[in-house]
């Protein structure tokens, strides 16, 4: 690799505010805010609107859409135009 190109690869946090989770890992992104980890080290934090802990198919919150109902509707509607 050239030298002097390449951003830092650092340790960061990612914290997702929504759910209350937090994770250590690297990554070339930076911050200002900085947060004191549970290994008593302070690292960047970056703060995330959505992650695994919060989004709803990895939490089994996800929504489950009437389709039958839909495609019932939709050919009672266009069903005067098929004659």
């Amino acid at each position: 690799m050239k030298t002097g190109i390449h951003p830092e690869y650092r340790s960061v946090v990612y914290r997702d505010r929504n759910a209350d989770f937090a994770f250590l890992t690297r990554s070339t992104e930076t911050s200002t805010r900085t947060i004191d980890w549970t290994d008593g080290v302070t690292y960047p934090v970056i703060d995330v609107q959505i992650s695994a802990a919060s989004h709803p198919f990895w939490t089994g919150r996800s929504r489950v859409l009437d389709t039958a109902g839909r495609i019932e509707k939709f050919k009672a509607k266009y069903a005067k135009f098929a004659k």
